[in-house]
């Protein structure tokens, strides 16, 4: 059974966006914030929504960047994106909530909490950092960017930083290249790349006062697992889980993934 719905999705205004955002299930609200990429929470949560959505309510905001939210085309703030994942949960009930983040979302999530900690229950970020002035981040993230003007070598350089070797060794060339296609250099991933080598939260995290766990990756050749150890190691109390698998935890290692939210909104 999917959860997916094809009605139109509410919106709402948040300064210059018009924030789409869709929600599924029933239950206490888990917010599930995306990372870089146009596609949004679909994107990077489709597979995981009957999972969440047996026992939750799930709410996925389009942020700024993605193909289902306009707006004027400025450049992203990590506070921005803040703002809209904050209006959402008002839109959709009095909070606190739990949040989850991946990648990007990650970032925001964590944010999210120091910000707005009337808002944030708990909060789980997955693969996210504090901080972008890491050289082998900035080396990564550079050469990707430079790429965009050639999407193929763009989605393959995605495909093999966000997945470990290991993984990728199970595809065939087939689904190698149907993965290769899902990222693509548009307008809005292009937006959330400039805004990830700019992220700089490390004064934030002190603020945090809800409960936390941090999935970070040990073999995650996009964001360097040091970055996400420094994340948990910022917030008080933040609990650590660390997958043995590329960026994509979730598609690699699934059941610990969920096992692990799981127990810890449990």
């Amino acid at each position: 059974m999917s959860f997916y719905k094809e009605a139109p999705m509410p919106a709402i205004t948040v300064g210059a966006a018009k924030v789409h955002y869709d929600t599924a299930g029933s239950g206490p609200r888990l917010v599930l914030v995306h990372g870089t990429g146009s596609g949004g929470a679909e994107m990077v949560w489709g597979g995981m929504l009957d999972h969440f959505a047996t026992t939750r309510t799930v709410v996925l905001p389009e942020l700024s960047g993605s193909l289902k939210t306009v707006d004027d085309g400025a450049p992203l703030t990590v506070e921005g994106l803040v703002a809209q994942v904050a209006a959402v949960i008002e839109a959709t009930g009095d909070g606190p909530v739990d949040v989850a983040g991946f990648s990007l979302g990650g970032t925001v999530a964590a944010a999210l909490a120091a910000l707005r900690p009337e808002l944030v229950a708990r909060v789980v970020p997955i693969a996210g950092w504090a901080r972008s002035d890491h050289p082998a981040f900035q080396q990564t993230f550079a050469l990707w960017r430079s790429l965009a003007d050639d999407p193929r070598r763009f989605g393959e350089f995605a495909t093999t930083t966000v997945f470990s070797s290991t993984f990728l060794g199970r595809f065939d060339d087939a689904s190698l290249a149907t993965v290769n296609a899902t990222m693509v250099p548009d307008e809005g991933t292009l937006r959330h790349i400039d805004l990830d080598v700019r992220v700089d939260i490390r004064a934030l995290l002190p603020k945090i006062q809800a409960s936390a766990l941090v999935i970070g990756n040990a073999h995650d050749a996009c964001v360097p697992v040091g970055l996400h150890r420094e994340l948990a190691a910022g917030i008080a109390g933040a609990q650590y889980r660390e997958l043995d698998s590329g960026h994509i935890g979730f598609a690699e290692q699934p059941e610990a993934f969920l096992d692990a939210i799981d127990r810890f909104l449990a």
